[in-house]
C-alpha cells in the first residue's frame, strides 16, 4: 500500500509540473503572438483612420457647396421679399425713408423761413436748416361741464 501512495505522490507532482510548463509555454505563446496581434490591430486602426480622414474631407467639402448654394438663395429670397414689401407700400401710399427725410428738410426749411418773415421780413438762408425737434405739447386743460339744474316735479 505503501508503493501506491508514493505513486500517486509521484504522479500528482508531475501533473503538477506539466500544468506549470504548459502556463509557460501559454505565456511565451501569448507574448509571441500578442505583439503580432497588436501590431496587426494597429494597422487596421491607422488604415481606419486614413479611410475616416478622406470621408470626412468629402464631407466638408460637399457642406461648403451646400453652404454657398444656400446663402445665395437666401440672399435671393430676401431681396424678393423686400421687393415685394416695397412695391405693396407703393401701392398704399406709404412715403419711403428718404421721402421722409426730404419732406423733413423741407418742413424745417419751410419753419425757418416762417419764422425769419415773423422776425423781421429777412429773406431765409441759403444754408441747408439743421433738423429741428419738435416743440413740447402743452397739456390740454379740461373746461367743466355745467351740470343741469333739476326742475320741481309739477303739481295737478
Amino acid at each position: 500500500m505503501m508503493k501506491k501512495a508514493k505513486d500517486v505522490q509521484h504522479e500528482v507532482v508531475e501533473n503538477a509540473h506539466k500544468v506549470w510548463l504548459a502556463g509557460l509555454g501559454a505565456f511565451a505563446v501569448a507574448e509571441e503572438e500578442g505583439a503580432k496581434f497588436l501590431k496587426n490591430l494597429m494597422e487596421k486602426g491607422e488604415d481606419i483612420e486614413s479611410k475616416g480622414k478622406e470621408h470626412l474631407d468629402k464631407a466638408k467639402g460637399a457642406a461648403g457647396g451646400v453652404k454657398a448654394v444656400a446663402e445665395s438663395y437666401w440672399g435671393a429670397i430676401g431681396q424678393t421679399v423686400d421687393d415685394t414689401v416695397t412695391k405693396a407700400f407703393d401701392r398704399v401710399g406709404v412715403p419711403t425713408k428718404d421721402e421722409f427725410k426730404a419732406l423733413n428738410k423741407k418742413v424745417a426749411a419751410l419753419t425757418k423761413a416762417v419764422e425769419n418773415l415773423k422776425a423781421g421780413g429777412a429773406k431765409p438762408a441759403a444754408k441747408k436748416p439743421a433738423a429741428r425737434k419738435p416743440a413740447a405739447r402743452k397739456p390740454a386743460v379740461k373746461k367743466p361741464v355745467a351740470k343741469p339744474v333739476a326742475k320741481p316735479a309739477a303739481t295737478k
